[in-house]
């Protein structure tokens, strides 16, 4: 059966099986995945020319990912419909599908005789607004062509007026993970006493290969026995768990000794302290610890004697909760205040003004010592310069982590500024990766040069992007995606820290 989609009355040029679908594509499928045109397997897709339209007005935003998806996705549509011709009656694709573009005949005829269009109108009569047309244009093919129409949209609002109006609809699925069951405990081994208690002394011990079958590499389990005994651990592979390895506690130079409340958090410092680990993903609600141990982990290894890293780099995308108060005044630094100032608040807690009174990071040997350790420390030990006013003609003494910031130890920075930059050396700490989609998460990691880590955390729960949900955004996708890695770790951070009212808000609000 000849079901080629065409905007005019052209001959159809390809032959699609009776049981292909015809897939119509709304804008923000496209911004959110320019290859999702490539995705549908041996359907037909049709976009709508008020499509092209909406992708023509973001074309424009230079800074924007919108604006270079939609760029992309005009490169890609020119490259596959390179005349008339081919967008009228459409091209086959590499997946075995057919792509055309679509121009509502019933619209730009003002005929309205149609019964879905009527009604459509009797639902939707305001037709200036780009999605109610969109919603037009795949009633159109509907009612034009046999195979089932379905429109995919990430906008809910869009999926729930199609549907009403008798046109199914459905989000962009293709990078969505799995559905998991809600569960957040780790997975458990059950060992006897005289397993434990080789573990406990070893260090690691080998798995039944039924045991290890279920784990995969870098996956945190609890160890117990039948008498109730437990012991957390990691699976290093090759049917193989051991014994976490951290220190006693992290902390920043000058700073107060910060130590894991629970089991979850030492799950946590054992992956932010090893080196093997380049790449760390942590879900957790608010209050749990996530950004606080994270920057402590990372001053820790940063300013010690025996750094790996030249410093420490601080982002997070910048999405507002609520309604927007507009543009902010003032320099960069000044605008982005803000929304970085969970991080100042962070290293408050860790950099005192007051600082504790025993000197920190006391080396072994004193000939032994390294450059930057000393530097740091010299840094952090000296007097201290001043900054604004207190209106008496003082002027304040600079805080602790202000000192670091200055001197480009630690460096707080919007994402938007991220591509074309390659992170050499850094521990960077990427928060509130849920807001992001998998495209710009894949564009923060790529920039990652060898000797670097990453940490990217955040709260699946807590989504303010509209156009990402739980099981799309860029923080789970990595995480499903990167998951048995060798490079990689995940852990899941459940009990708050905070306080008990912010633990209680966090389960009941």
């Amino acid at each position: 059966m000849e079901n080629t989609l065409s905007a005019v009355s052209h001959s159809p040029q390809h032959h699609v099986g009776v049981r292909a679908k015809t897939y119509v594509l709304d804008t923000n499928v496209l911004l959110h995945d320019p290859q999702s045109i490539f995705k549908f397997e041996e359907n037909n897709l049709a976009i709508p020319v008020e499509v092209l339209e909406e992708l023509d007005a973001i074309k424009g935003e230079q800074s924007t990912e919108r604006g270079r998806n939609a760029r992309r996705v005009h490169r890609i549509l020119q490259e596959l419909l390179p005349d008339s011709r081919s967008m009228h009656e459409g091209v086959k694709l590499p997946s075995g599908g057919t792509l055309s573009v679509i121009i509502n005949r019933y619209l730009v005829e003002n005929n309205w005789s149609s019964p879905a269009m009527q009604r459509l109108r009797a639902v939707l009569s305001d037709f200036t607004k780009k999605d109610n047309r969109i919603i037009a244009s795949a009633l159109f093919v509907q009612e034009t062509f046999p195979p089932p129409t379905i429109l995919v949209t990430k906008d809910v609002n869009v999926q729930l007026k199609a549907r009403a109006v008798g046109l199914e609809a459905e989000d962009y699925l293709n990078d969505k993970v799995p559905e998991a069951p809600d569960n957040d405990s780790y997975p458990t081994l059950t060992l006897d006493v005289y397993e434990m208690q080789r573990f406990c002394s070893e260090g690691h011990l080998e798995l039944a290969e039924e045991q290890a079958k279920a784990l995969y590499l870098n996956e945190y389990v609890l160890l117990i026995t039948p008498e109730g005994k437990t012991m957390p651990a990691r699976y290093a592979g090759k049917g193989v768990v051991r014994r976490l390895r951290f220190p006693d506690f992290v902390k920043a130079p000058g700073g107060i000794p910060i130590r894991p409340r629970n089991l979850e958090q030492q799950f946590f410092l054992d992956a932010l302290m090893d080196d093997s680990v380049s790449l760390i993903t942590c879900f957790g609600k608010a209050g749990t610890g996530k950004t606080l141990l994270s920057t402590a982990a990372a001053l820790h290894q940063t300013c010690d004697e025996a750094s790996r890293y030249d410093g420490l780099s601080i982002s997070r995308p910048v999405i507002a909760l609520g309604k927007d108060i507009g543009f902010l005044p003032g320099s960069l630094e000044e605008k982005m205040k803000p929304w970085l100032q969970p991080y100042h608040d962070a290293l408050e807690v860790l950099m005192p003004t007051k600082a504790p009174k025993e000197p920190q990071f006391v080396a072994k040997k004193v000939g032994k010592k390294k450059k930057k350790h000393d530097d740091v420390m010299s840094m952090m030990s000296a007097p201290q310069p001043s900054h604004g006013g207190n209106g008496n003609g003082a002027l304040p003494p600079m805080k602790p982590y202000e000192r670091l910031i200055k001197n480009g130890v630690v460096e707080i920075e919007a994402l938007a500024f991220i591509r074309g930059r390659s992170i050499a050396r850094r521990f960077f700490i990427l928060d509130e990766a849920q807001q992001l989609t998998p495209h710009e998460v894949k564009t923060v990691i790529t920039r990652i040069s060898e000797g670097s880590k990453i940490v990217l955390i955040g709260d699946p729960a807590q989504i303010d992007n509209p156009y990402v949900d739980a099981r799309s955004n860029g923080l789970v996708y990595c995480h499903n995606r990167m998951k048995g890695q060798a490079l990689h770790a995940h852990v899941k951070l459940s009990k708050g820290e905070r306080s008990r009212l912010a633990e209680l808000a966090a389960d009941l609000l």
